[in-house]
Formats: structure tokens, sequence, C-alpha cells
């Protein structure tokens, strides 16, 4: 996995490199007012279309201001292999949630390889969304702010997202993406505003991320495989999950997982796995959990394969995800909850293979945690405050 990261790294430095010497669209040449009024949607869209069907690298500029978007998708495949979208301004969704609530997105980048973006600030505007679902009135579910699908070779670096309807970064279906030194903030109570999402993608890497947040920093959906994070901050927020996973039956798995050198500070959960309580064929598996600071966490270590909102769909059935092979090492810091690590596994699928090694939890000031297994076979080396279960 390490080579790995260095390998995104130096495609992500070639990308601005190579990038930086091609023709420069600025966005303002083509219609964009930072008047925050105008919309400049068709703005970026012609900037877009002028530098995708470029032969040569080709750059995309935005300037300082604020920028009123609509929805727009930009969409490849280019006839330009390097696309650099380098913004110095901040663009805005609207404050009508009903418009991106209807679409589902606001910003999408389809089908495009060897994309940069870098710099500025994503506003969702999600305030009047999360205030109309707090109310418990009928309201759309959201819109997510930025989507990267079925794209290769991405960088997404020094960017700030804040306040999205719905969830700030999607990454679906895509392969090579370095997503470094991203910002994201909402307060702690807005609703399924998850930070990061990945799914049904390979070679991911987030590193340095500062995320703040009223759902899970970073969440892992079906299909995610070779995903690497390192150097992430979190809370507000639910922490880093693996899952839900197994809603469907015919679901892909999830494997080959490193989550290192972390901070949770407030949050719901430190590191987490969630799988639905009914049949599926999806697997979790290959999952190292390392070198991460706990900080007044309800629940630091924490496998939970129980999911069932309401209890609508699966009551009184069993989690046919099955996960194996999942390490725990150096992870220290604070329980907010009595029971620190919480191991509740499928009766029919045991979890298998959980490493636990120098762990140090406490509760209560300095007192000892405490920890709780059930349907779960493993070890533990090293220190290991709370005693372990397994």
């Amino acid at each position: 996995m390490a080579h790995f990261s260095i390998s995104v790294l130096l495609i992500t430095l070639s990308i601005h490199l190579i990038a930086s010497v091609g023709a420069v669209y600025n966005i303002v040449d083509f219609g964009a007012k930072s008047d925050y009024q105008t919309d400049a949607a068709s703005a970026l869209l012609s900037a877009w279309n002028a530098a995708c069907h470029s032969n040569n690298p080709a750059t995309i500029y935005v300037p300082n201001g604020k920028y009123l978007v609509g929805h727009v998708t930009f969409s490849g495949p280019c006839a330009s292999s390097m696309i650099n979208m380098q913004i110095h301004g901040t663009f805005v969704a609207t404050s009508n949630y009903a418009t991106l609530g209807r679409v589902g997105e606001w910003i999408v980048f389809d089908k495009v390889a060897g994309l940069s973006v870098y710099g500025g600030t994503f506003d969702g505007s999600g305030s009047g969304l999360w205030a109309c679902k707090a109310s418990g009135r009928n309201c759309p579910n959201g819109a997510t702010s930025l989507t990267f699908r079925n794209s290769n070779d991405v960088s997404i670096s020094g960017l700030s997202s804040m306040n999205s309807e719905l969830y700030h970064i999607v990454i679906d279906n895509c392969d090579r993406v370095m997503v470094q030194g991203v910002k994201i903030n909402a307060p702690g109570n807005s609703p399924n505003t998850d930070g990061i999402h990945v799914q049904g993608s390979t070679g991911v890497t987030i590193t340095g991320a500062s995320i703040r947040t009223g759902d899970d920093c970073v969440s892992i959906g079906p299909g995610t495989t070779n995903l690497w994070i390192e150097f992430v901050s979190c809370g507000p927020g639910h922490g880093i999950s693996i899952g839900s996973l197994g809603k469907g039956y015919n679901e892909r798995g999830v494997q080959n997982v490193t989550v290192k050198t972390t901070m949770f500070t407030g949050t719901q959960n430190g590191l987490r796995i969630k799988t639905w309580g009914r049949p599926t064929d999806a697997f979790v598996r290959g999952v190292i959990f390392e070198h991460s600071v706990m900080e007044n966490v309800q629940n630091p270590i924490i496998i939970d394969q129980n999911y069932c909102p309401d209890n609508k769909g699966c009551p009184a059935q069993n989690s046919g995800v099955t996960i194996s092979q999942v390490t725990y090492t150096d992870i220290h810091g604070s329980s907010a909850s009595k029971v620190a690590v919480k191991f509740d596994c499928s009766p029919t699928n045991p979890c298998s293979g959980i490493k636990l090694q120098d762990i140090k939890l406490t509760y209560s000031g300095a007192q000892p945690a405490e920890a709780s297994c059930t349907h779960v076979v493993g070890s533990a080396s090293g220190f290991v405050i709370p005693h372990s279960c397994l």
C-alpha cells in the first residue's frame, strides 16, 4: 500500500505540472460574474467544453469572488488527457433546496481521466434543508455537493466544502483518486452530511483532511478496494465507517483498507464497521486500523452487525456480511461511554481474525474502559486496556 500511495502522489504532481503549461480558460471570459446573482453554470460548462476538446493539457481558471452556481455536470471523455480546474473563488449553491434536491447532485465530474481540481470553496447552502428536515415536513433528500463518477487518475486537493445539503464529496466507480488537504465543515447536527463517501472504487487515497460534519467523516461503501486513509482529523461527526453494508443481497464487498494516524474528537464513533441485519453475500476483509487517538468518543472501536433503522426490513434477521482479517493497533485515548470496544457480530456469520494490539482506552478520567464481544473470534497482544474479551 505504501508503494501505491507514492505512485498516486506522483500522478498528482504530474497532473499539476503538465496542466500548468497548457491553455488557460478563464470562466470570466465565458460570461461568469462574481455578483452572487448570475448563475455561472453555463460559463463553467463553456470553459469546460473548450478545455475538454483541447488536444493539449488545459486549465480552467476561476478567479477570486463568489459565484452562484446551479446544477452542472462536467462530462468526458475528453480529448485533453489532463485538465486542471484551478479555483481561487467560492462556488455557492442556491438556497432554494427544492431546486437541487430534485436533482440530488450539485456539481458532477463524469467519465473524466487526468483531472485535477485544486483550491476553492464549495458552499452547499444546506441550512434551509436541514431546518426543513428538523421540522418534520416533507422535504427532498438533498444534493451531494461534489460527485466524481466513472473517472480515473483524479487529484482533489486544497479545496474546502461547507454546509452541503447531503454528502460533501462522493467518489463513485473511480480508479486512482488522490484526495489531499481538503477541509470539510458543517454543523454536528446537520443530517446525512457525510464528509467523503467512497464506493465502487479502487486505489483511492485520502490524506491530510480536516472533517467536521453531522454524519460519517469518511464512509466506505460496497465495492471499495485498496483504500488508504492517513492524517485525518474528525469531529464533530460519526467517525470513519465501513458501511453500512449488506442492504442488498448481491452486493460487492470491501477489502484492503488502511486507516492510520487519525484523530477523533467528540465523535459518535471512532473506527466503525456497520452492516445491515439481513441476508447478503457481501464481505469485509483485510482492514488495518492503526495509530488513532480518541478524545471523548462514544464508541471508539465498534463492529455493529445489527444495523436496522426503525426496525424495518430486517427485524430478527442475521447479517450475512462476513467480516474477517481486521486489525486494530495503537489505538488510545478516552471513551465517552464505559464500553469502549464493542464487537456485536452476526450469530450466523461470526467475525473472525479480529486482532487487538496495544490498545489503551480510558473512561471518565483514568478508569479503564470495558469491552464487549458477541460472536467474534480473534486475539489480543501487547498492552490492551480494556482487557480483551477475545
